[in-house]
């Protein structure tokens, strides 16, 4: 699983810009079953994203974001073992390596 953290490098009034085109993109990766959930940071200076699958995909879909293409915001992208979970998220549990 991933933690991609969302920081904006560009005016906010941009960012607003560019809003519209996010959330569609943020649908089409909900969609295809890479992200599970999403948010504004508070205070807004970015966002959160959880997100499932192999680090090549995940940085594929990060340089696709609008906010990327646009130059409004930097990903960190961090990747963790989701050892415990929710119920909720029971299929996204993954084993410690070896």
């Amino acid at each position: 699983m991933f933690v991609l953290e969302l920081t904006y490098t560009g005016p906010v009034e941009r960012v607003d810009e560019l809003l519209d085109a996010h959330v569609t993109w943020l649908d089409a990766q909900y969609e295809a079953g890479v992200f599970i959930a999403s948010g504004r940071k508070n205070p807004r200076d970015g966002g959160i994203i959880l997100a499932v699958g192999e680090r090549a995909r995940i940085e594929e879909v990060v340089a696709g974001d609008p906010f990327t293409v646009a130059g409004v915001c930097a990903y960190r992208v961090t990747e963790f073992y989701a050892t415990k979970t929710a119920e909720e998220l029971a299929r996204y549990r993954d084993v410690l390596p070896g």
